[in-house]
């Protein structure tokens, strides 16, 4: 949290969308990003937040800044109803097409936070700023946020050169302890880290 409110700096005139069940990880962000800066946080009932429409009039009517959207509803909201005070999205849950992306963002002319990070790794573990008309096929996850390590790594855990495909692994204090009565799918996932201290886990991606 404190690395995404410095990164992507959160003042206490900011108006923050809260849309996202308690029983979802976002759903912290959304409400501690708010209490850490002194922003406005404004909670959206399940109707509104599941319909397109009414959720861009929320907005518009609360004059929402900053917003989380999964790629699937942001993309289900016409270019043209675009909340007139937004400033900035924030993306996670699904992979984000780069076309959607470079439409919203030529189209309501802000910017992007892409964010990564499996449940096991405490939310998000990437972020990366996009613009719109990136130069590659997709939109980049970014790098690590702070107390992440990020590796890619072969089958017998040796990195990778760039550009060589590879499995992903995070270690650091974002990490869960492990599946709840599930210790061998725990020691599956979470393996030994050799390139920490002792003791050090990393988690297995996929």
């Amino acid at each position: 949290l404190a690395w995404l409110k410095e990164t992507f700096p959160v003042d206490p005139s900011d108006q923050v969308l809260m849309r996202t069940s308690i029983s979802f990880d976002v759903s912290v962000w959304e409400l501690m990003l708010s209490v850490l800066s002194g922003a406005t946080g404004h909670i959206v009932s399940t109707d509104v937040s599941k319909d397109p429409f009414q959720l861009a009039d929320f907005m518009d009517r609360r004059g929402i800044t900053l917003a989380e959207f999964v790629p699937s509803l942001l993309g289900a909201i016409p270019l043209e109803r675009r909340p007139k005070a937004l400033k900035r999205i924030y993306i996670g849950g699904e992979p984000l097409p780069k076309g959607l992306a470079d439409q919203v963002c030529a189209a309501w002319d802000v910017p992007m936070v892409n964010l990564y990070g499996p449940t096991e790794t405490t939310i998000q573990i990437t972020g990366a700023e996009y613009r719109g008309a990136g130069t590659g096929e997709t939109v980049p996850i970014g790098g690590p946020i702070a107390n992440a390590t990020l590796y890619v790594l072969d089958s017998d855990l040796r990195p990778v050169p760039a550009g060589v495909p590879g499995e992903l692994y995070a270690s650091g204090p974002v990490l869960a302890r492990g599946y709840l009565n599930r210790p061998g799918l725990t020691a599956e996932r979470f393996v030994a880290c050799p390139f920490g201290v002792p003791g050090e886990r990393m988690y297995r991606t996929g």
